[in-house]
């Protein structure tokens, strides 16, 4: 019987994509025999994505067997509770994402459905006073969830902001630890086999000859491999998410350390504020046809909460995915793959996901194309959910005072997102994938944020007296007021259990 056991896995490019993919096939093949060989040069910077995630990177950490302190430590991190939004209903409004419910289910029917039966009788309350997360995200407090599901404890996830660079070095030892090569050296050519167009090795410059039977692009945006040598093709998505720019930029940071990211909406875009224990990470995410870089850049300087630390790293992007992420012997991670924009936090989450699936339907040297079908499907699908949920932020706002925000309200929505706000509007119901990055906590924290309250809520919450859940909700609400009161300030969580060493050369 012939042996088609993938025997070398060539990884083309370091930087967060490159690193997690390395950790993650060099976790899963430790005690077999295989051959994992990462190329990158450090003559090309990388681009840094994701200094904020979302709560399944715990889970990904896990299966690496990492220990959350040194991760913490290692990468300047802080903790997620969720994302703050400054600004995107209309100027001076303000509502939060957080990583938890609104709580529990009431005989069988989602808690929002009694708030907005409440709501309709009068009662001003907001959604937000109902989640834990967000109520001590909003205190600056954190501490971990509680295991044990009878405690409100329990009711709320979390993520980390962290140096995307310290990520990659961390990840990088973590890797060669587990035996993976890598090669410092710049790919200039690839070669494609005659008789099937598979890839069959990369040249580096000064000529050495790469070969492999699993080759994996990290390249970046231009997608070397997948793009650049297999001419995938690609869907873009510009007229749903028209931002096609970021400018980036630490600062020194103010020591509150909030354990939440800050998303502002500004005139062609909007920017982030994501404070790790070493400095803040700050951005500009905007679209250049409503605003020029030199405008952007001083909408950015201005509102810096601190000294800059370096100059502006400026990115250019169209977003969309790639019409396969599996190509032949190709798979894509990262932004080879495609790219939505930075605005939920879901690029480091997307890569992980892709070095999951990837293990799930990992081939031989046959490359069955069943597998690499469904592979696509699965990320399609993922990817054009995401999507959804971005667009959604910005179709919702209510904003009159620039074109950018006004643009929003005039597209024609994919066919998917229509029919969710629709049914949202109507019945207050979510529509949810089996699989899917957001449930329904995290869509309605954007809709009744961004001001979308259902007509109607469901049937079954009228058989409810009245007082009765006026009552029950109260109760919720101070339970919540309870455990945030208890809860320690993130900073002095931070201090007391995981602070990071000062970095070598940092002021």
């Amino acid at each position: 019987m012939t042996d088609n056991r993938i025997r070398k896995i060539v990884i083309v490019g370091g930087g967060t994509a490159g690193w997690i993919a390395a950790a993650g096939i060099s976790r899963f093949f430790e005690a077999r025999p295989i051959e994992i060989e990462l190329i990158e040069s450090d003559q090309i910077a990388t681009v840094g994505v994701g200094e904020a995630t979302i709560p399944p990177i715990r889970q990904f950490n896990a299966v690496l067997g990492i220990d959350e302190i040194e991760f913490i430590k290692a990468t300047q991190a802080t903790f997620k509770l969720g994302i703050e939004f400054k600004d995107w209903r209309t100027v001076g409004s303000r509502y939060f994402h957080g990583f938890g419910d609104y709580g529990p289910a009431i005989d069988g029917v989602s808690p929002h459905h009694h708030w907005r039966k409440l709501r309709e009788a009068g009662d001003p309350t907001s959604h937000e006073a109902y989640s834990l997360a967000t109520m001590m995200a909003r205190a600056g407090r954190f501490r971990p969830p509680a295991t044990d599901p009878r405690s409100i404890y329990s009711t709320y996830s979390y993520a980390f902001q962290f140096d995307a660079g310290l990520y990659a070095r961390f990840l990088r030892g973590y890797s060669e630890k587990r035996g993976v090569v890598r090669t410092e050296g710049k790919v200039v050519d690839v070669a494609l086999r005659p008789e099937d167009g598979f890839i069959r090795s990369v040249r580096l410059e000064g000529g050495r000859e790469v070969e492999g039977d699993l080759f994996i692009d990290c390249s970046g945006f231009r997608g070397l491999l997948i793009e650049g040598a297999l001419k995938t093709g690609y869907d873009d998505w510009s007229r749903w998410l028209p931002v096609n720019r970021a400018l980036a930029v630490p600062c020194d940071g103010d020591g509150a350390l909030e354990p939440y990211t800050t998303a502002t909406a500004r005139a062609a875009g909007w920017q982030w504020k994501i404070p790790l224990q070493h400095r803040t990470g700050n951005g500009y995410v905007f679209c250049d046809g409503f605003i020029s870089e030199d405008e952007a850049a001083s909408t950015l300087m201005v509102n810096l909460g601190g000294k800059a630390r370096a100059g502006l790293n400026s990115l250019r992007f169209v977003t969309g995915r790639r019409r396969k992420v599996w190509n032949r012997n190709c798979v894509a991670i990262g932004l080879s793959s495609g790219f939505l924009e930075p605005l939920e936090s879901t690029s480091i989450h997307l890569i992980q996901n892709g070095v999951g699936r990837l293990l799930e339907y990992f081939p031989d040297r046959d490359f069955d194309p069943d597998l690499a079908e469904t592979f696509n499907r699965l990320s399609a699908d993922e990817v054009e959910y995401i999507r959804d949920f971005l667009v959604l932020h910005y179709r919702t706002n209510q904003r009159e005072d620039s074109e950018f925000w006004r643009y929003f309200r005039s597209i024609d929505l994919p066919d998917t997102l229509k029919g969710q706000i629709e049914l949202f509007r109507e019945a207050g119901k979510v529509a949810l994938h089996t699989e899917t990055s957001f449930m329904e906590p995290s869509w309605l924290a954007v809709y009744l944020g961004q001001g979308v309250v259902p007509a109607s809520h469901d049937p079954r919450a009228d058989l409810i007296p009245e007082a009765e859940l006026s009552q029950g909700m109260r109760r919720r609400r101070e339970a919540v007021s309870q455990a945030v009161n208890a809860a320690p300030r993130q900073a002095e969580f931070i201090a007391r259990y995981c602070k990071a060493p000062a970095l070598e050369g940092a002021a």
